[in-house]
């Protein structure tokens, strides 16, 4: 529920729906980009202007809101930022309450050794663990749902230990991607993905044979 998200958040991030609006946070695994992004880039080359991938992600989800033909759906894109420049909704906060993956932050270590250093927070699926990423949130506004129980996320990374090692390596040693394997996870990035999100976004281009 909107409402789930927004009481945790300061009124700057909220989403001006009813806290009881039905919201689904869509996440993508490791198979996506076998099965859905180079597809996309194969069908629809010659319209690929952008991030292939955002534009991917937007091509799929435009087919969920065409089977609610009777529905106003509302999508928000992982990418998207208001003027401001923040961006539209916090992801990996909204995917904590929705129950989707752990987020893990500062808070949740009790032995902050980090003193003033800014400390980011990370998201891990219990399946994937940091193999996976959220792309966006779709909205349903015409459905209330006062009913719904919240389903806490999974919490994977469950001792100290582990939670500063997880940290540490998000914050400090991100690029070697370490991180994602804080847990054992059921599935990885392929080779070819990895190299694909290693490379810097104005060269992926390049790589899936597209001019830019």
């Amino acid at each position: 529920k909107v409402g789930w998200y927004n009481a945790v958040l300061q009124p700057a991030f909220h989403l001006s729906y009813p806290d009881d609006t039905l919201a689904f946070v869509v996440l993508s695994t490791p198979s996506m980009f076998d099965k859905a992004l180079k597809p996309f880039v194969n069908k629809e080359r010659l319209k690929i202007i952008r991030d292939p991938v955002d534009q991917c992600v937007s091509h799929h989800l435009s087919h969920v809101k065409e089977k609610f033909p009777d529905q106003k759906v509302d999508v928000i894109f992982d990418y998207e930022i208001l003027p401001s420049r923040k961006p539209k909704f916090l992801a990996q906060t909204a995917a904590h309450v929705a129950g989707a993956a752990y987020y893990y932050q500062r808070k949740d270590v009790k032995l902050d050794r980090w003193g003033k250093k800014k400390i980011y927070g990370v998201c891990i699926h219990p399946k994937y663990g940091g193999w996976f990423a959220i792309r966006g949130l779709l909205l349903f506004p015409d459905i209330q749902v006062p009913f719904l129980e919240q389903s806490a996320p999974v919490d994977c990374v469950s001792t100290e230990e582990k939670r500063i090692e997880l940290l540490e390596q998000f914050n400090f040693h991100w690029q070697d991607g370490h991180y994602r394997d804080i847990i054992e996870v059921k599935e990885r990035y392929s080779e070819e993905q990895k190299a694909y999100f290693a490379t810097p976004p104005a060269e992926r281009f390049r790589l899936l044979g597209l001019t830019q």
